[in-house]
């Protein structure tokens, strides 16, 4: 007999979504927000992780829309290049840089500079978002180049960067506190490698649990849409239900 919990694998198993495969260096935008120091953010990060510089991923690349992903521990080199909202564009005569550990998810939520997906990047044109958790302790004030006196602030909000992929232990200033490295304990579901490879990256939380990723969008109504693959999940899913009687399932 089937058992209801192999039928909800079936329907968990249709909700599996696309995450963004992105290259181990490209180019993405970059944005900023606050995190407090020694807050566990949805990696599991250490508190001490805090202080230095992290970054959230953008949900898709994240691979998770909740808790932890295979994003989790990674770590980048970013780079500035040029903002992306001002006009004219801001093109730096420096290009400053920095090394982080991603340790947040960037939901992915309406038209958000988090809200590529495979099929469609971010208003900048890119698929990957890093929100930088700015400002910080490890990061100068003046980590973000600006020409007040042309375009009237120095605040530009968005900018178009490149990254590289990067040995956590070789380059990220965090790796010389033991501390800072690691998940936090007895804070329930956390996976953040000190260094991650491909024998133990995070897999996806929302993978495993069936829950799906907030794809709507600031112009969607309040219609239920229900993707084509988990219709046909759930209808294969109430067939056998009918066919195997709710009793003896």
């Amino acid at each position: 007999m089937l058992s209801y919990a192999f039928l909800s694998f079936l329907v968990a198993r249709g909700l599996a979504t696309d995450w963004i495969d992105y290259p181990a260096d490209g180019t993405a935008t970059l944005t900023t927000y606050t995190l407090p120091e020694n807050f566990i953010a949805a990696c599991g990060c250490t508190a001490d992780s805090t202080h230095y510089p992290t970054a959230a991923m953008s949900e898709m690349a994240y691979g998770s829309s909740a808790a932890y992903g295979p994003g989790c521990g990674r770590c980048f080199n970013i780079t500035l290049l040029n903002t992306f909202n001002s006009d004219p564009p801001f093109y730096p005569e420096e290009h400053p840089s920095v090394v982080v550990k991603i340790t947040d998810l960037c939901p992915s939520g309406g038209n958000g500079w988090c809200s590529a997906t495979a099929n469609k990047p971010n208003a900048g044109g890119a698929y990957v978002n890093f929100d930088l958790a700015w400002p910080s302790n490890s990061i100068p004030d003046d980590f973000f180049p600006s020409n007040a006196s042309l375009y009237g602030y120095t605040d530009f909000g968005v900018w178009n960067v490149s990254y590289q992929s990067v040995d956590c232990m070789n380059d990220w200033e965090g790796a010389q506190n033991a501390a800072a490295l690691g998940s936090a304990a007895d804070v329930g579901s956390v996976c953040c490698p000190a260094n991650p490879s491909g024998n133990d990256t995070c897999p996806s939380y929302s993978d495993a649990n069936g829950i799906p990723p907030d794809t709507t969008s600031a112009s969607s109504s309040a219609m239920l849409l229900i993707p084509d693959s988990w219709l046909s999940t759930v209808l294969c899913f109430t067939m056998l239900l009918v066919y195997f009687g709710v009793g003896g399932v």
